[in-house]
């Protein structure tokens, strides 16, 4: 098998293809067929070109729950669908249900995405999940992008002086980050008060496949950074979510039925549309989330549990 990572044309139906599409993040992939097992030169393909462009696209790709979540195994330990969600389909556990149509009821909210910050999946949690896969059933006509941005990038741009700064630094993650965006009173709004996931994690973690040093702060879930006031700690927190949502670092995907993009939720932070919120529209996507390791700093130091068990998968 031949893996092909530039712009010219495909060399055969049997060989995958990387098509990098933007500057630091993001490639299409091509000539795979995600509704049959993946031979094991294929999974480590994709493995590998995960890790490098950080979120991989796949066009056309008409399965159902039992292929997707079949896939994510080939991936790593999938897990439940999420630490809060009670409503996944009975034979089907591991899969999310992303569906504007019920937003008003869970959140108290009328939008194409319950939340229009940049978030990393889950960092409230100690192990966040390592790798998501999407995979859009009902896409918007028009509209309705998801965009992603390189946090290992976002690090290896800063300044020296800035990086000594944020280095040793370690950060409070709460769900709902700093300013909930669910309404007092709704479903989400009790389920978080019953059941806190809160947890530190070093602003700078090392990625354990890559080595990089990674960014990992995000607006959706950090809430503080530790040790500092709480003028001090928006401050720099302000600066770093201007640093790791830099149009730089970007790359934004429109989806279409079939499509799926999968993501090192490690190494990434994205951004749920806003664009047509005003519009009558339904939007409908699945997901699946693999098992993370427990996030390690610079300093050998792992992250700490303040409320919250792992989330593991099986």
């Amino acid at each position: 098998m031949t893996v092909i990572d530039t712009h010219s044309p495909v060399a055969a139906d049997t060989d995958l293809e990387f098509r990098p599409v933007a500057g630091y993040i993001g490639a299409e992939v091509r000539n795979i067929d995600l509704s049959q097992p993946l031979p094991p030169e294929q999974v480590k393909a994709v493995t590998d070109a995960l890790h490098r462009y950080k979120v991989l696209f796949f066009r056309d790709q008409h399965i159902g729950h039992a292929e997707h979540i079949a896939f994510s195994r080939q991936l790593g330990r999938v897990t439940s669908s999420h630490p809060y969600d009670d409503e996944a389909p009975t034979e089907f556990p591991e899969i999310l249900t992303v569906d504007n149509r019920d937003y008003e009821r869970k959140f108290g909210i009328k939008a194409a995405s319950y939340t229009n910050e940049w978030h990393t999946d889950v960092t409230a949690l100690i192990n966040p999940p390592a790798i998501t896969v999407l995979r859009a059933h009902i896409a918007p006509k028009r509209g309705g992008d998801t965009s992603w941005t390189n946090l290992a990038a976002a690090y290896a741009n800063l300044p020296d002086s800035l990086k000594d700064l944020v280095n040793g630094l370690r950060a409070e993650h709460r769900f709902g980050g700093r300013r909930p965006v669910w309404h007092a009173g709704s479903t989400y709004a009790r389920k978080t008060q019953d059941n806190p996931l809160v947890t530190e994690h070093p602003v700078v973690r090392v990625h354990p496949a890559t080595g990089e040093r990674v960014l990992f702060v995000n607006p959706g879930f950090t809430t503080r950074i530790v040790g500092l006031s709480a003028r001090q700690s928006d401050a720099l927190l302000d600066l770093l979510f201007d640093e790791v949502t830099n149009p730089a670092y970007t790359v934004r995907f429109r989806w279409f039925d079939g499509s799926i993009a999968v993501w090192d939720n490690r190494a990434t932070a994205h951004l749920a549309p806003s664009d047509v919120n005003h519009l009558d529209i339904t939007r409908v996507l699945y997901r699946t989330t693999l098992e993370g390791d427990v996030p390690v700093g610079i300093d050998g130091n792992p992250s700490t549990a303040i409320s919250g068990d792992k989330f593991v998968g099986k």
